[in-house]
């Protein structure tokens, strides 16, 4: 009887590692089958691996809080012009804020080569400028898929969020 048992518990785990290797092989062979694209990765500025490197800037609370809220809202209105501004440039690729109240307010993603060249964009910055907020930069390796987020991000943008 020991055996039996023995025997059925191999035949189910044998069974069950059978069924887990065909259902991952139908998975994969259901995948989309991706073709490398030359004149994207050259467009893009890909490396070998699809990645390239960009200056990462997040967006800190900085030390003046002494606005009333019609200088917050003009001063929140200009900052959402230059980051348009920089955005139109192709310096900024990515834009965002945090959706809570914490330090951390958002982070730029640039496409520059050095983080000075970023550094002298954030200091364009209105908000930066007032002492509202404050920026850390940081060098960061990520898909160059990212260089297309703005032309994908104006097909699905009904309204501008600058008045």
């Amino acid at each position: 009887m020991k055996h039996l048992l023995f025997f059925f518990s191999i035949l189910m785990i044998t069974s069950c590692a059978n069924n887990e290797v065909e259902m991952h092989q139908d998975l994969e062979s259901k995948m989309p089958r991706t073709t490398y694209d030359s004149v994207a990765a050259a467009k893009y500025g890909a490396d070998d691996y699809g990645m390239k490197k960009y200056v990462m800037a997040f967006l800190k609370r900085g030390k003046n809080e002494s606005l009333d809220s019609t200088q917050k809202a003009e001063l929140q209105n200009q900052h959402l012009k230059n980051i348009t501004r920089m955005a139109e440039e192709g310096k900024l690729v990515l834009a965002g804020p945090f959706m809570d109240s914490g330090e951390l307010r958002g982070i730029y993603i640039f496409d520059v080569e050095t983080i000075e060249e970023a550094q002298g964009l954030t200091n364009s910055d209105p908000s930066i400028q007032a002492g509202v907020l404050e920026m850390e930069l940081k060098e960061w390796y990520g898909s160059a898929a990212v260089m297309a987020i703005n032309d994908i991000h104006n097909t699905l943008s009904k309204q501008n969020i600058i008045e």
